[in-house]
């Protein structure tokens, strides 16, 4: 078996270390880039919040194509299928969660 190239017995490839190092300096530069955004203070709080939300996001999917290995080959198809579902069950619970303190928050505070 090559060093570059990990494959398990069912035959799925595991990823390089060329994409691993690549994964990792991506990883890297992203953090180094949230982090200088909130340091410098370049933005105002709601341009910073979304820069940095933004830039969590690109993380995400920098470690689930490089690190997950989950691509749209017919292969990662229901692996794709179930992340997909779990970012969305995550994404109701969290607006609703949001939902229901604003909405909380506006009723109590106008008493």
């Amino acid at each position: 078996m090559s060093h570059s190239h990990n494959v398990t017995h069912e035959g799925e490839s595991h990823g390089s270390y060329g994409s691993y190092i690549t994964g990792f300096i991506l990883a890297v530069i992203l953090t180094v880039a949230a982090f200088a955004v909130v340091v410098t203070k370049a933005f105002d709080f709601w341009t910073t919040l979304v820069v940095v939300s933004a830039l969590a996001v690109v993380q995400i999917v920098v470690h689930v194509v490089f690190f997950l290995h989950m691509n749209t080959s017919s292969k990662q198809r229901w692996n794709l299928m179930t992340f997909i579902l779990t970012v969305l069950s995550v994404l109701i619970i969290v607006a609703g969660t949001l939902f229901v303190m604003w909405n909380t928050q506006m009723h109590m505070m106008s008493r």
